[in-house]
């Protein structure tokens, strides 16, 4: 068993947090999370350092011609500010937060997606990658976000862009994407080979892809945060 193996069995079986959800917001955070201001820092890996004038996204796989985008490019499309709760598997939830980026359909537009595509992996520094079913990242609130709470995304929040589908565990909005590959059929990505779940609805408490016995609490209390 890898390392990444060991954490999702780990996670599993160490007590659960304790929420602190009150009332009149009970409907907004899912089961068995608890509500946080701060924004925990959590990751594989180092965090990357980048020259812009080489970065791009590289847009693939089931796509009539193959497109690379410029970071001035993914700039120069519509920018959108929208305000979402976000929810991560570690059992804290961030409600009313801030974001700028591109919509995902946006992008879309620009793309000639084959018919039957019906499944997208996110490829992302360090060599991590998420898989989502298409028809989520069409929701109007899907970025390719670069700002949060009115600033530049710092590195270790993903900066210069990653992915954000607020309605998924927060392991799907890729930080560091580099790559948007369409695919005929689905494949699990990095944590979904490693036991997460492969979908990841919060509410529905789609955690990993077995039983679910709980994270420990100090899973992200002790983490870095902004």
């Amino acid at each position: 068993m890898n390392n990444t193996s060991k954490k999702a069995e780990r996670l599993k079986k160490a007590p659960a947090l304790k929420a602190n959800v009150a009332p009149e917001l009970a409907h907004r955070v899912p089961p068995g999370q608890t509500t946080t201001d701060r924004f925990p820092i959590l990751h594989e890996g180092d965090v990357p350092e980048y020259d812009m004038s080489q970065w791009t996204l590289r847009v693939f796989g089931e796509v009539e011609e193959e497109k690379t985008f410029t970071y001035e490019q993914i700039m120069a499309l519509p920018q959108i500010k929208q305000r979402n709760d976000i929810h991560c598997v570690t059992r804290w939830s961030k409600l009313d937060t801030e974001w700028e980026g591109v919509r995902f359909t946006d992008l879309l537009s620009l793309i000639g997606v084959k018919a039957d595509a019906k499944y997208v992996m996110i490829h992302a520094d360090q060599d991590y990658e998420t898989n989502l079913p298409l028809e989520d990242l069409m929701h109007e609130n899907i970025l390719l976000a670069h700002s949060f709470d009115g600033e530049p995304l710092t590195a270790k929040h993903g900066w210069p862009l990653r992915l954000l589908v607020p309605h998924l565990y927060f392991w799907k909005s890729a930080k560091w994407i580099r790559g948007i590959e369409f695919m005929k059929e689905d494949r699990p990505g990095f944590w979904e080979r490693n036991g997460f779940h492969n979908y990841a609805d919060p509410f529905r408490e789609q955690r990993f892809s077995g039983e679910d016995l709980g994270l420990p609490e100090d899973e992200w209390y002790h983490k870095d945060f902004d």
